[in-house]
């Protein structure tokens, strides 16, 4: 298996793992969207709690040029931690959330 693929399973897994924890204020879905070529992740959430919409992006990971751009990390533990942990190398993975001034100083890839 390709290293990209490698990435997408993980990816995929990490967040499928976010999904089906249950959502206890209200009645809210949490889902895993992966696009069709692979390469952008979401999990998000969509549903009720009491009268207010809730309908939002928790993560937005995509791997672009060889790397992992983490567009937004809604997660309390971070995403990012995750991937380290399971094996992906820091200098692979894009904090694309900060801007490239900071991400010199994060430790982890530029762009």
């Amino acid at each position: 298996m390709d290293i990209l693929d490698q990435w997408r399973t993980t990816l995929e897994k990490m967040l499928q793992s976010y999904a089906e924890l249950p959502y206890t204020l209200g009645d809210v879905s949490t889902y895993v969207v992966a696009s069709r070529d692979g390469n952008h992740f979401f999990l998000m959430h969509e549903g009720w709690q009491g009268n207010r919409r809730i309908h939002g992006m928790v993560v937005h990971a995509e791997i672009r040029d060889r790397k992992i751009w983490i567009h937004y990390d809604g997660i309390e533990g971070s995403i990012t931690e995750e991937l380290v942990a399971a094996g992906i190398p820091k200098e692979s993975i894009v904090l694309a959330f900060h801007p490239p001034y900071v991400r010199e100083h994060t430790g982890y890839a530029v762009a």
